[in-house]
């Protein structure tokens, strides 16, 4: 199969052979890595720990994007270090000119230092663009660099960043390629166990992103009665297409097939594949050099901007605009639209509050240019799927002015002011947002005793009753009419759409910067949590993105004998505590209660357990990976019952009934 970005044998065989220790350049020092991680990872928590395994492949997938690399392997050791293997060409051994030492050793322990920043080497990379390797070095105690290379095996190992011993052969080898080790530094980490299933969801998509190439996991913490770890291959034949496939398998298509554009002319690469189902959101995933740019950008603006005029064009064209009496908007185009929209940028300049938007002009007009003559072609060649479109587009301008009512008798009641705030809503005295937190509670009976139990100061309550609307199947103008979100809009001081009516969320009157959902630890509990999770990711992204969503952890066993009791949150410290109160060879009654909703605690109770900052655990909610966020929502609460029932049958080992 031929590569967008692969190069001619020849511009192959001359770029391996100029790829030597004269290419790796030395950019600047690594002191402070340890000191400030977060400014090279993110954070030192789940997120980061998970970053530094995305860095070493990284630059795994430069080695295939340059045409040297078709197999990339992950493996999580038995103690949490990871195992990152490819068949590129091996990092370069010889010495460094201005260094005086192995390239593999500036390359590993010198921040900036890679062969990414010499464009004869790669033409486009991804990563942290040299910052990377040698972060996760830095933040390591351990790491072992294996490079396979002329026939020879070279080794070198570090210690928090600082090689053991100079580069050394260690034996032959009839293979090529780079075999990293690394062991996180537990100082440095707030957690430092791997989760499978979110590096798993990263090699999915980087299998998707780049068509062709091979990316396995392996996990030696979990062996089956043969002996054999827990692992997954991912190997994507079509690209984009299998991944719109992937995203969109619980939704109802309403075309015939996935739309697909390509074009490797030109400075920038882009590939585009989309498709409109029966559901009333809009999914958009956008990447540059594999980097996934949930900000947006300069290349989603393309994108909008050749769907929106083709599309208007061709139903202007056919005449099916003539009996609507309203104007269609951007908006309009992108409801029920699922799309990944990929390119590649030699040098890509990154903005936004987490660097994950494009900023480079130069990226509008290729992506523009590629959607609007490709999509033209396709409506063309597929009328009864452009009638499709055109109707879905019709109605959701229809749908929209419906929900411009319903969001007017929202915001009418003075939204951020204080006036009109929901009747049910305990509020707090602080009117300092940053100071203020807002708890969402399942039931009435709960809310009451949260009520009594919170510190009036900077804690307000604010009752759910029953389950929430199922946003993933309703309407705007629906979920805007349901009494409880209603409620969530107004004490929460947010309000959604502009004067053009787009669905635009607006957080800048947000009244609470913390916002807490606190549900029963129940089936009925799980479920609504899960609701309002979904209303959250669907329609208030931003929230979750800012990091203001946190879940409530209210224990789940109290351990009493007489006046002692004890709180637990998990069965191991609910037995430890049962032998504690027994006493060493005492025979003596201990009473264990199971709760099983908040409404079974008291006001004091409560707020010792729950409410209460300085005892408490919040978990705050996180996306790692949108694309498979959005695969789970759509899974979960969707219309599809079989994906949801081979998810619960999967699944259900991990689940626990309580007598």
């Amino acid at each position: 199969m031929e590569e967008t970005l692969a190069m001619s044998e020849e511009t192959k065989a001359k770029s391996a052979s100029n790829y030597t220790a004269d290419n790796i350049q030395s950019l600047e020092g690594m002191e402070h890595v340890r000191m400030r991680p977060s400014m090279y990872i993110g954070d030192t928590g789940m997120r980061g720990l998970h970053h530094l395994v995305y860095e070493v492949v990284d630059n795994s997938i430069d080695e295939a994007l340059a045409g040297y690399c078709d197999t990339i392997d992950v493996t999580i050791n038995e103690d949490d270090s990871i195992t990152v293997k490819d068949n590129g060409r091996g990092i370069p051994v010889g010495i460094h000119k201005k260094e005086g030492v192995s390239a593999l050793q500036v390359v590993m322990t010198k921040i900036g230092a890679g062969g990414k920043f010499d464009k004869g080497s790669y033409k486009v990379s991804g990563g942290l663009h040299g910052v990377g390797v040698s972060c996760v070095n830095a933040l390591s105690t351990l790491l072992r660099a294996e490079v396979h290379l002329d026939g020879k095996i070279w080794v070198q190992e570090y210690s928090i960043g600082k090689p053991l011993y100079p580069v050394k052969m260690i034996g032959d080898t009839a293979s090529r390629g780079t075999i990293v080790t690394f062991k996180p530094d537990t100082s440095i980490f707030d957690v430092t166990e791997y989760n499978y299933d979110i590096l798993a969801n990263r090699l999915r998509e980087l299998a998707f992103l780049n068509k062709g190439i091979t990316l396995s996991i392996k996990d030696m913490r979990k062996l089956n009665e043969n002996g054999e770890p827990h692992s997954d291959k991912f190997l994507s034949k079509e690209g984009l297409e299998e991944f719109v496939k992937y995203l969109d398998e619980n939704r109802s298509p309403i075309i015939s097939k996935i739309i697909h554009m390509e074009c490797a002319d030109g400075d920038i690469p882009v590939e585009v594949a989309m498709v409109y189902n029966d559901s009333f959101n809009e999914n958009i995933f956008s990447y540059v050099n594999n980097i996934n740019t949930h900000e947006g950008g300069t290349h989603l603006q393309g994108f909008r901007r050749g769907l929106t005029s083709t599309l208007k064009n061709f139903a202007e064209k056919s005449g099916m605009l003539e009996k609507l009496k309203i104007e269609i908007s951007g908006d309009d185009f992108r409801e029920g639209l699922t799309a990944v929209v990929s390119v590649k940028v030699q040098e890509p300049q990154f903005e936004g509050q987490t660097k994950t938007k494009l900023g480079n002009k130069e990226a509008v007009a290729p992506v523009s240019q590629v959607v609007s003559e490709m999509l033209e072609a396709y409506l063309e060649e597929h009328p009864n799927d452009a009638r499709q479109i055109v109707n879905k587009v019709v109605l959701a301008a229809q749908a929209r002015m419906a929900a411009r009512k319903a969001r007017e008798l929202v915001q009418r009641k003075g939204v951020g002011t204080g006036g009109g705030l929901p009747g049910k809503l305990a509020d707090c005295s602080e009117k300092d947002p940053e100071r203020s937190e807002l708890f969402l509670v399942e039931g009435d009976s709960a809310g009451g005793t949260a009520k009594q139990g919170r510190d009036r100061v900077f804690q307000a309550i604010l009752p759910l009753r029953g389950k929430i609307l199922n946003v993933e199947k309703a309407m705007q103008h629906k979920i805007l009419e349901n009494e409880e979100i209603k409620n969530i809009y107004t004490a929460l001081g947010v309000f959604i759409g502009t004067e053009d009516d787009s669905k635009a969320l607006n957080v800048s009157k947000l009244r609470y910067h913390k916002i807490v959902i606190m549900c029963d630890a129940d089936v009925d509990g799980s479920h609504i949590e899960t609701l309002i999770l979904t209303f959250f990711f669907r329609h208030m992204k931003e929230l979750i993105e800012q990091g203001r969503i946190y879940i409530a952890t209210p224990p789940l066993y109290q351990v009493k004998k007489g006046q002692r009791a004890e709180y637990a949150w998990t069965e191991e410290q609910r037995d430890r505590l049962i032998n504690e109160l027994k006493g060493a060879g005492q025979e003596s009654s201990v009473n264990v209660q199971r709760y099983k909703g908040l409404g079974e605690m008291n006001a004091e109770q409560l707020w010792e357990t729950t409410l209460n900052p300085e005892k408490r655990t919040l978990r705050k909610v996180t996306i790692e990976n949108a694309a498979e966020c959005d695969h789970i929502f759509s899974m979960l609460m969707g219309d599809d019952v079989p994906p949801r029932r081979a998810f619960i049958e999967t699944n259900a080992k991990y689940a626990k009934i309580d007598a």
